[in-house]
């Protein structure tokens, strides 16, 4: 049985993670991907890292990587006429200003539990959806460790409850928070819904030194990987909590959010730990 999965801004840098480590976890995967045109395709030159391409696929059961050009803001009849027959659905895509944004995710989460056997959809929020709750620019404990002066800390925070509920900024954070708010409804409905908190994930893989703080929301392509496919095992196996929003973080040794919960819960496994790159 195939896992025919949906991601909605596939060729990105998380939905590339996605296509290649999700299938070294289970082979089951299958891809389709909606991209706007002319999108580049982040998982190009990467098959080392254990991608299997579109060739060594074929003639495989289910669906194999296949890539569609579509604004789905601007076709979404064609958007809605092709969502059936997935299992899982990864809405990763990002478009225009807060109201157009939001209007997207609207389209999708009304088209996705228009179904008649919703898949379980993981809707991308992130780290930034909980501004609020740590500035790195600011003066205390968090300000510290942005500038890595742990010895200076008095009193380690302790991490950020993964049950925080949103706590934007900005308009990023903002758009995040309403996609937040989408997975609470869905799950009202009855329907599987996560919305995944990301952290900083980027297509090399390495924490991004400049980047105030970067070392404490790092997360490796892998390990988000690994969240994804968490949440869809516990999902089939009748084991996903309703309504979650888990940091996706890598098991960095200064982090400063929740992974314990969706590690309890649903069998998250980080492997990688910023660290790594400063020693």
């Amino acid at each position: 049985m195939a896992f025919n999965t949906l991601l909605i801004g596939g060729r990105g840098t998380i939905g590339s993670g996605l296509r290649i480590h999700l299938p070294g976890m289970d082979e089951r995967y299958r891809f389709c991907s909606i991209d706007l045109p002319g999108a580049p395709d982040r998982a190009e030159g990467r098959g080392g890292e254990g991608r299997t391409g579109q060739a060594d696929r074929a003639g495989q059961a289910g669906l194999a990587d296949r890539f569609i050009d579509m604004d789905i803001t601007e076709e979404p009849d064609r958007f809605r006429a092709m969502l059936s027959g997935f299992d899982l659905v990864v809405y990763l895509a990002r478009q225009g200003d807060l109201a157009a944004m939001n209007r997207m995710t609207d389209l999708v989460f009304e088209s996705v539990l228009a179904l008649d056997n919703p898949p379980l959809i993981v809707g991308s929020s992130s780290v930034h959806a909980v501004d609020d709750a740590y500035r790195f620019f600011e003066s205390g404990a968090y300000a510290l460790i942005a500038e890595r002066k742990f010895d200076a800390i008095r009193k380690w925070p302790a991490p950020i409850s993964a049950q925080l509920p949103a706590c934007p900024i900005n308009d990023y954070g903002r758009e995040k928070a309403y996609v937040e708010a989408w997975v609470e409804r869905a799950a009202d409905r009855g329907c599987g819904a996560l919305a995944t908190r990301w952290g900083g994930v980027n297509p090399g893989n390495t924490p991004i030194v400049e980047e105030r703080g970067y070392f404490a929301v790092w997360c490796h392509q892998q390990d988000a990987a690994a969240m994804v496919h968490a949440a869809y095992t516990a999902h089939r196996n009748g084991m996903l909590p309703p309504a979650r929003h888990y940091f996706v973080i890598s098991d960095n040794t200064y982090n400063i959010f929740d992974i314990q919960t969706p590690k309890e819960e649903i069998g998250y496994l980080p492997r990688h730990n910023a660290e790594t790159f400063f020693r």
